[in-house]
């Protein structure tokens, strides 16, 4: 059996951390700079209020328990001054993990608005060919770890290299000695600790991945619920997530086996350290220097400062490397190509007639095989055209066309004369209303759907719309009428219903050019002779292109177009068509 598998297709990136990521996630706290200059310096003051006091019980044990007669007032002074820095190190932190927090949910804030205003305006090409699940997780969990990284890690990396620097500098004015001691355990505790993390972050790359694709499984499951149980499909699914979770699964041990080498790693190391510290200040004891008390004890205050940024410097890394992944795919999204947009100079398109025209248009999906090739089209105002033939061959891309959801690749569709690519998109789809097949709601109230693209309308406009379609009747089934409750989707409706409620938005839109994408095949038949009904009314004076398989959609139309080999294979009206006895005739008698 064949199995869909693009959510096996794995987004790894390469172990190379991207500065110019980095630099551009930067640019969004320009704005803020203010804020976090001043995060910076209470963090840099937290931090050097955290040094001096190995310095202060130095002082302590050297000099002031050795002379009497100032120790108690020395003392007092020294336990003061230990107090005034407790507290500003235990203060500063909170103010400081506040203004960034404001300033990370801030950045973050600009961020997804920005994916998300970008992903409005990005092609159907976009969307066509990538898994939803993806690009959900790129606006969700890859942005939130930006967050954490920003209000958590950002800061605290440049405090940590300050921190260690500062704490050498303290160490080098004590003794030379001992700090090259200390640094003789620090550099190749350093060196395996990047070593391991290498190792992790490559597997975090892994996991991120298989994570995506287990994701992205998930969106499609709960999207086609219905469709896989009544394909019984329900174990065979099952069965994939439980491959997918253990992929994710065991990729995660690998990472935590490799993250737990770092307790035993450090430990060894600041053991070796402070036993070679104790070696070397007990053999300068003996050999009369008597202040080495106070200064190892100084040095093992030190050596447990510069411990935790140390190892966090690792943790750092990966996050930077984990950042950089991410926003590498952030920036690929808000970075894609916007082809359908307003020209330079773009029209507004006012005081429409109607009138179409497909002037030798060719178009293929994704550089692919032509769809259309010099396809000519010429439709007059208030003119109804049907469009037939067999699946994939090129009836919703000519009307995707005229919508410009998609732009021709040669030649050029026009609306009374004007090329679409020459108009602004609002005011082109303002007078182009697309009945699709599978139709949209969202959730909130009959009446939010049917005013969804023409928010100014009246509840009255509203009401008067459906009934002439009568989906008055989806109102009915409500104890609260048009104030009922639709749930995401239309869920709990059937497809006629939801498809009466969207032929209402029409209605009410109140279009020039209408287009009907097999809008009926959803609807009973005695629902459906109600609608041809109305829409004769309807549609008087309107174009409209209507894509349909049910004969009784397309007879009445003023030309029908048998679309095959890439352009207009049989044209006329049915009676016409019928009796040439060809395809549109062969299409027919299968029915």
């Amino acid at each position: 059996m064949k199995r869909n598998t693009y959510y096996l297709d794995e987004e790894l990136n390469t172990d190379k951390v991207d500065i110019k990521y980095l630099r551009r996630l930067l640019s969004y706290i320009k704005p803020k700079r203010n804020l976090f200059l001043l995060a910076l310096f209470l963090l840099i003051l937290s931090s050097v209020a955290g040094l001096v006091p190995p310095a202060i019980i130095r002082y302590l044990v050297n000099d002031v328990l050795l002379r009497e007669e100032t120790a108690y007032r020395s003392l007092v002074l020294c336990m003061v001054g230990l107090g005034v820095l407790g507290v500003i190190t235990s203060l500063l932190p909170y103010f400081h993990k506040l203004i960034m927090g404001t300033i990370g949910h801030g950045v973050i804030a600009d961020i997804r608005r920005e994916i998300f205003v970008h992903l409005q305006a990005l092609p159907f090409e976009y969307y066509d060919s990538r898994p939803a699940g993806k690009i959900s997780i790129r606006v969700t969990e890859y942005i939130n770890e930006l967050a954490d990284f920003l209000t958590e890690h950002l800061l605290n990396f440049i405090v940590d290299i300050l921190k260690i620097f500062t704490a050498t500098v303290f160490m080098l004015c004590m003794s030379p000695l001992l700090t090259a001691v200390v640094y003789a355990a620090i550099i190749p505790l350093v060196i395996c600790i990047f070593l391991v993390k290498k190792q992790v972050r490559r597997l975090f790359r892994k996991h991120r991945a298989k994570n995506s694709n287990r994701n992205a499984f998930i969106v499609e499951s709960i999207m086609g619920e219905k469709v896989i149980k009544n394909s019984n499909r329900s174990q065979f699914n099952r069965t994939v997530y439980h491959e997918l979770q253990e992929d994710s699964a065991r990729c995660w041990m690998q990472i935590v086996r490799r993250n737990e080498l770092n307790t035993p790693i450090s430990e060894f190391f600041w053991n070796a350290g402070t036993l070679g510290l104790y070696a070397v200040a007990l053999a300068l004891t003996f050999a009369g220097d008597m202040t080495m008390a106070g200064t190892v004890i100084a040095f093992l205050l030190y050596v447990n400062v510069c411990a935790e940024p140390l190892l966090q410097l690792g943790a750092v890394m990966q996050q930077f490397s984990q950042v950089s992944a991410n926003l590498e795919r952030v920036y690929e999204t808000i970075d894609a190509p916007v082809a359908i947009y307003d020209r330079a100079g773009a029209v507004s398109l006012e005081n429409v007639a109607g009138r179409v025209d497909y002037d030798d248009v060719s178009f293929c999906y994704e550089e692919g095989v032509n769809v259309l090739e010099h396809f000519d089209l010429h439709v007059k105002e208030g003119e109804k055209i049907a469009l037939v033939g067999p699946t994939g061959a090129g009836k919703t891309t000519v009307i995707n066309l005229l919508t410009r959801f998609y732009d021709v690749k040669e030649g050029s569709v026009k609306v009374d004369g004007i090329d679409v690519r020459d108009v602004t998109l609002h005011s082109l789809r303002k007078e182009i209303g697309v009945l699709m097949q599978e139709p949209f709601l969202f959730k909130g109230t009959i009446l939010d759907n049917i005013r969804y693209g023409t928010p100014e309308a009246t509840d009255e406009e509203c009401i008067a719309a459906a009934k002439k379609i009568y989906a008055d009747r989806v109102a009915a089934r409500f104890p609260e009428g048009f104030s009922g409750q639709i749930e995401a989707r239309g869920e709990g409706l059937s497809a006629g219903e939801k498809q009466l409620i969207s032929f209402a938005r029409i209605v009410l839109k109140n279009p020039k050019i209408v287009i009907l994408d097999e809008a009926t095949s959803a609807i009973d038949s005695e629902t459906e002779l109600l609608i041809q009904g109305a829409l004769d009314s309807i549609l008087a004076g309107k174009t409209a292109f209507i894509v349909a398989h049910r004969l009784s959609t397309i007879r009445k139309a003023d030309r029908i177009l048998y679309i095959a080999d890439k352009g207009i294979a049989e044209e006329g009206s049915h009676d016409e068509l019928m009796a040439r006895k060809g395809m549109y005739y062969r299409l027919n008698m299968r029915k």
